[in-house]
């Protein structure tokens, strides 16, 4: 089967804004999520927004340090691993995805305003296209919306 992979190009926002909404739609959905960082900093940074982006809400989750892991509805990590059992890998700040196997959906999100972001998210666009995956693109408009661009 083909998976799903989506480029979101930040431009207007923060990865700490646009994230939590992104995986709030995956969980309406009854997906489960994986979020790959970078780096242990980051995940560390995103496990303590996704407790308090909103004051009405939170988007239930842990982290690849913490025991469960295979539980979570949302997991944060800086490895390939996928112990939850995720149907969507989300990939963060040029990340590198090791093996998509398993999944139907990658959703790449990189900083417009990042040249190493960029750089990673361009090669990984070659990557996907040259795998045979379903490539889509998304930029943000003026209204922080997501518009299709290819």
């Amino acid at each position: 089967r083909s998976l799903e992979v989506l480029f979101y190009h930040l431009t207007e926002s923060t990865l700490d804004e646009a994230l939590p909404p992104l995986v709030e739609k995956c969980l309406e959905r009854g997906w489960r999520v994986g979020i790959q960082t970078a780096s242990e900093e980051r995940r560390d940074a995103l496990d303590i927004r996704l407790w308090t982006f909103r004051d009405d809400a939170f988007v239930p989750h842990g982290t690849d340090r913490e025991p469960h892991a295979a539980e979570q509805p949302v997991l944060l990590t800086t490895n390939a691993a996928n112990p939850n059992r995720a149907t969507v890998r989300f990939l963060v700040e040029g990340a590198a995805p090791a093996g998509l196997e398993g999944y139907d959906r990658a959703v790449f999100l990189f900083d417009g305003h990042d040249t190493m972001q960029l750089d990673a998210a361009r090669e990984h666009w070659k990557a996907m296209k040259a795998a045979g995956h379903d490539v889509t693109y998304w930029q943000q408009g003026p209204d922080r919306r997501w518009q299709k661009k290819a």
